[in-house]
């Protein structure tokens, strides 16, 4: 199993960036696919979730500037954020089949975003 982050990259405050997780995951669309962030000498948090059924769910720290979606005919998944702060610089990673709140089987290498003030 593999899954595959890009999208990430330098973007100044203000700014919007759409990152996208590819998986070879053959049932796919039965897994719930979520987004965590890992700063500097900070601890991995969670960002977004999408279940099977498309619910989803967002950390505060995104809530209202954030949107993720998923594309089951592409095996792929899709952070939209909006109105960066430099305090969402991180290495963001997805991953795929949650065992219970914040644990997951699977997870990619991660993306690198900067945000510039």
């Amino acid at each position: 199993v593999q899954l595959q982050a890009f999208g990430g990259g330098l973007v100044q405050a203000g700014g919007s960036l759409r990152l996208s997780c590819a998986a070879s995951l053959r049932t796919f669309r039965s897994y719930t696919m979520a987004w965590f962030r890992q700063a500097p000498g900070k601890e991995r948090e969670f960002i977004a979730l999408i279940d099977w059924n498309r619910d989803t769910d967002y950390a505060d720290s995104v809530k209202g500037r954030s949107a993720i979606s998923r594309d089951n005919a592409k095996n792929a998944v899709y952070p939209q954020m909006n109105s960066l702060k430099p305090e969402d610089t991180a290495v963001y990673y997805c991953a795929a089949q949650r065992i219970r709140v914040n644990e997951y089987r699977y997870w990619g290498q991660g993306t690198l975003v900067t945000v510039s003030s």
